[in-house]
């Protein structure tokens, strides 16, 4: 029996060769990602606001980080020679000029100026945690969204099996035609939502890195500036 299905197909094979027909070559096609994407079904709506609210919030807050980032290294130099020289009104002046978290800490340390350390130290951490109270704004969507979209990508693939099954009760068939539209809603949906969910995780600690260097700096300035009032005027 095996002997005759190969004696058959050698029969094809030659007979194809002395016609002159070949197969023909094989084309790789580029995926169509837009048009894949919209086969993930309605679920795929939700994912792609999370995408676009998570990269709104992400350039809106990483401007915001890096403009708030930007010290002048001479501004301290600055306030410590106004102070020395007992010219309050030029400190708080610089202070109001610059717009960085540093300068409105400072501010709020000059207009203490007369009262004891602690209570000064005690103003400026209170205008400090404003501050990071500030850069930190909407950042908490940003890990909302983080924890969310991988589960919209769950709920699109709980679809796509409830699909598989109704297809299978209808048709009474496990052919791929009856199932290729369910496996394309429970795969796209479910990447479609890791995906954004990572982006978006990436994105929030991303953030966090440059806030906690801007607080660096502004302790570090708070502390200077606490040490120039315990200075010896020269």
């Amino acid at each position: 029996m095996i002997n005759t299905v190969l004696l058959q197909v050698m029969q094809n094979t030659v007979a194809s060769d002395s016609l002159g027909t070949t197969p023909p070559p094989v084309t790789e096609t580029s995926m169509p990602y837009l048009e894949v994407a919209m086969k993930g079904g309605p679920i795929m709506i939700p994912i792609a606001l999370l995408l676009l609210v998570a990269i709104y919030i992400f350039f809106e807050r990483f401007y915001t980080i890096r403009k708030s980032s930007h010290i002048d290294m001479n501004f301290m130099n600055q306030i410590r020679d106004f102070v020395h020289n007992g010219n309050i009104e030029s400190a708080k002046s610089l202070c109001k000029n610059t717009q960085s978290p540093v300068a409105r800490m400072i501010e709020k340390g000059v207009m203490r100026l007369g009262r004891p350390i602690r209570d000064i130290e005690g103003a400026i951490e209170n205008v400090g945690k404003l501050e990071i109270y500030k850069m930190e704004k909407n950042l908490s969507i940003l890990g909302t969204i983080a924890g969310i979209a991988p589960m919209f990508g769950f709920l699109g693939t709980i679809f796509g099996v409830i699909k598989i099954f109704y297809q299978i009760s209808l048709q009474n068939s496990l052919e791929i035609n009856t199932i290729s539209g369910g496996l394309y809603i429970k795969m796209i949906t479910s990447a479609a939502g890791l995906l954004v969910g990572i982006c978006a995780y990436a994105a929030y600690h991303y953030l966090i890195i440059l806030i906690d260097r801007v607080v660096n700096k502004m302790e570090i300035n708070a502390v200077e500036f606490i040490d120039l009032l315990e200075e010896p005027v020269k």
